[in-house]
């Protein structure tokens, strides 16, 4: 089994699909012959050809734009839009035509598209590189929200979002592209969208987090069960739409307890609504509020005080004391 970075585990994940269907397409700013800006598809031009791997100009309306038409007609597009701040010029491509097709035309026509973008703050990147959208496209009805958090998932997810009949947008952290690498199968396999997985198994509280930040409350919990013992439940969410709140459930009836990590802003995100859910559903079976460690509710920090802005150990192990101490 091959030993991956996430970058490389998302590469060969669009390699298997190009080669196993020919009405997958690739195309976006640079993802050609260079290989895109962070080499996510390097080298599949020269495989594939200039038909199914290539450039588009400098505008990100067009890109979603061509990839709502060519889902139209058959194909399975898999945009990359550059950074998620560029996002902003193709929010109607995606939101106001990709995620309402099926609905708008009564099933007779599907958005199979994958829009790929990089996000996710720690490395120091300008403005509008790495802010966490992620709460805008779940109030989008018809969007699936996906978020792997290490280079098996990535795979996996990935497969799956090529073919699925719904636009998916797939969020990949800068952070973890080339942090780490893990066990890949290579060939084909996918992991399902709307599946969590828990990556550590506890009794005493239960975290639910997803990209970088699955690896921040893996280390608290570490921490926390150190300092006094208590064993933290880790839940990778991995994706946000669709939701898996069954598993976010039977976890917080077996723990009494639990807190969400989220790397965006406090406000109006998927901590806010996964919290929701946990009430509504659970409520009876919590010994204390479920609390969010999220970012301040401003514009993302530049990059000399970003470390002070993104949520760390110290305040996901600081959450947990306040929650078991409640």
């Amino acid at each position: 089994m091959a030993q991956w970075t996430m970058i490389q585990a998302i590469t060969d994940a669009m390699r298997v699909e190009l080669a196993r269907d020919e009405n997958v397409l690739i195309f976006g700013e640079d993802v050609g012959r260079v290989g895109g800006v962070f080499r996510a598809t390097e080298g599949l031009q020269k495989e594939f050809g200039e038909e199914r791997v290539f450039d588009t100009p400098l505008a990100e309306s067009g890109i979603g734009g061509l990839a709502v038409g060519l889902s139209v007609q058959g194909f399975r597009p898999v945009a990359e839009i550059q950074f998620i701040g560029f996002v902003f010029e193709v929010m109607d491509s995606i939101c106001a035509q990709a995620a309402r097709l099926r609905y708008r035309s009564g099933g007779r026509y599907h958005a199979p598209a994958v829009f790929r973008t990089p996000f996710g703050g720690g490395v120091k990147a300008p403005e509008l590189h790495t802010d966490s959208l992620e709460g805008l496209f779940m109030q989008t009805p018809g969007l699936k929200v996906v978020i792997p958090s290490n280079p098996y998932d990535a795979k996996g997810l990935l497969i799956s979002a090529i073919r699925d009949n719904d636009p998916v947008i797939f969020m990949e952290h800068l952070k973890l592209y080339r942090s780490f690498r893990a066990e890949v199968p290579e060939g084909e396999y996918t992991v399902p969208i709307g599946k969590a997985n828990v990556v550590r198994e506890g009794s005493d509280v239960t975290v639910l987090a997803y990209g970088a930040m699955v690896h921040t409350a893996l280390k608290a919990a570490e921490e926390l069960e150190k300092t006094r013992g208590a064993k933290a439940e880790v839940i990778d969410l991995r994706t946000l739409v669709p939701l898996d709140t069954e598993t976010i459930i039977q976890s917080v009836k077996k723990t009494g307890r639990a807190i969400v990590v989220q790397e965006a802003q406090r406000s109006a995100g998927a901590a806010g609504e996964i919290i929701a859910q946990i009430n509504e559903k659970g409520l009876l079976h919590l010994e204390a509020p479920v609390l969010r460690i999220a970012a301040p509710d401003t514009v993302f920090a530049f990059g000399q005080i970003e470390d002070q802005w993104l949520p760390d150990v110290k305040r996901v192990l600081s959450g947990l004391n306040q929650v078991l101490d409640f």
